[in-house]
């Protein structure tokens, strides 16, 4: 298995991932996406509606807004609830999220649990700790023209949230779907989108930050049939994971989340673990949310929520089958996995065994000698051909040839395509494998 040193490392210097705000010392918990990473995530993204959404013919696509009424959490249970334990060292007045920085307790652990645990401080190392808290991680701003220092009360009634999840803004179009399109039972609702959640101890990279994407599906079922419905949403789970996006199976782990440690909505939960560099962690989870949100939607709003079955006639509210993935988690788990080290030629090589469905760029295109204006007319011409076939196709005549397939080694580059003086006689060109590195010649032509 890979450092995250050495990804994070790699993410930097090739222009995969840079610290948030890098040219002011940064934002901890902030992280932005270079233009390889930009490719690489949209081929993330992509490949996920293409199998969950433009695959199927009973999930659609849901955009809703981040910002929303704020009786949007309160129904939800976030306001309430949506909350990590905050411990304080009296000592260096450090803060951190409890459960993680001691083994073999949860996110409802207790003052006295804690201190029983005998935790010292990870700055300061003195065992000296304050009562634990909860800390609601959602971010609030206030909407409209009014300060919090002109009328209080008045911008209280104007406070909003940045959405710490895209759940929500799928339960609060159910109604509108159902009244414009009328699907038929069983039927998902899926988006993509930002979410903020102000973590408390941000960490690990990109695993855990304020900023996120997330991809969730909302499966709406009849209330009878939410185990078999379940157990389908299991099965797209790894074969989306494991064929589409290309991670061993090896290192992918179901956890049947006790009641204890469940979300407040859920009967039943099924988080996926990922083997990570730094060890495993939560990939992405499978809910069971039964009628929880639009019940409280409808007790909240005063509008039905029921869904008429249109064979029977029977009137309900459906419950619902979450699988939720984030975005980034996935990105980490996909570089971790690509991540490898070789020797070519007795020298260590390091390259990512990206899929070709996700790697940022499928060719790159190459005179063999830069110097050579017959090579290069030739090399711009069949990059320019395999641009509008396949547009993800670079160019790269810097340096010599092995210093080129190394850079497109560690950039992912599936195959290398040079044209030297035998394409200028009978239009074959040198095809270089990324992860082989054996090459062969090939017809123009036949590319």
């Amino acid at each position: 298995m890979s450092k995250l040193e050495d990804i994070v490392s790699l993410c930097k210097r090739r222009g995969f991932i840079f610290p948030g705000s890098d040219v002011y010392g940064g934002m901890a918990g902030t992280w932005d996406f270079g233009p390889l990473g930009v490719m690489l995530k949209k081929n993330i993204m992509d490949a996920w509606w293409k199998f969950f959404v433009e695959d199927r013919d009973n999930i659609y696509g849901i955009d809703a807004a981040i910002l929303m009424n704020p009786k949007t959490w309160e129904a939800s249970g976030h306001t309430a609830t949506f909350a990590d334990p905050l411990v304080e060292c009296k000592e260096c007045k450090s803060r951190f999220r409890a459960d993680k920085i001691t083994k073999g307790i949860n996110e409802s652990v207790t003052t006295e649990e804690f201190l029983a645990t005998h935790t010292k401080c990870p700055v300061c190392g003195k065992e000296n700790w304050g009562p634990i808290r909860k800390f609601n991680m959602m971010f609030q701003t206030h909407v409209g023209a009014v300060l919090p220092d002109d009328d209080k009360e008045l911008a209280n009634q104007n406070i909003a949230y940045l959405r710490p999840e895209t759940a929500q803004g799928i339960f609060t179009n159910y109604k509108n779907v159902i009244d414009t399109i009328y699907p038929d039972l069983p039927f998902g609702l899926a988006q993509q989108g930002k979410a903020f959640r102000n973590e408390i101890s941000p960490r690990d990279f990109i695993l855990r930050d304020r900023e996120c994407s997330q991809m969730e599906i909302e499966y709406f079922v009849a209330p009878n049939t939410w185990e078999e419905n379940f157990e389908t949403m299991r099965s797209l789970q790894h074969e989306f994971l494991e064929n589409i996006i290309g991670l061993d199976k090896s290192n992918i782990h179901e956890l049947e989340v006790p009641k204890e440690d469940r979300a407040h909505y859920s009967k039943r939960t099924i988080d996926f673990m990922f083997d990570y560099p730094g060890g495993e962690e939560e990939l992405m989870g499978l809910a069971y949310r039964t009628d929880f949100d639009l019940s409280n939607i409808a007790k909240a709003s005063g509008k039905s929520m029921d869904y008429r079955d249109k064979k029977t006639n029977e009137t309900f509210v459906p419950h619902v089958i979450e699988p939720s993935i984030g975005v980034e988690r996935l990105f980490l788990a996909v570089l971790s996995s690509a991540y490898t080290e070789d020797e070519v030629s007795g020298e260590k090589r390091i390259y990512l065994k990206l899929p070709q469905n996700l790697a940022p760029y499928r060719y790159c295109v190459s005179p063999l000698l830069k110097n050579k204006p017959e090579l290069m007319e030739k090399a711009k011409e069949v990059y320019e051909k395999l641009r509008k076939k396949y547009s993800n196709v670079t160019w790269d005549d810097s340096g010599n040839i092995g210093k080129r397939y190394r850079k497109q080694d560690e950039i992912g580059t599936y195959e290398c395509i040079v044209i030297d003086f035998d394409t200028l006689e009978d239009d074959t060109v040198t095809i270089r494998n990324r992860d082989t590195t054996e090459q062969i010649r090939k017809n123009i032509a036949d590319l």
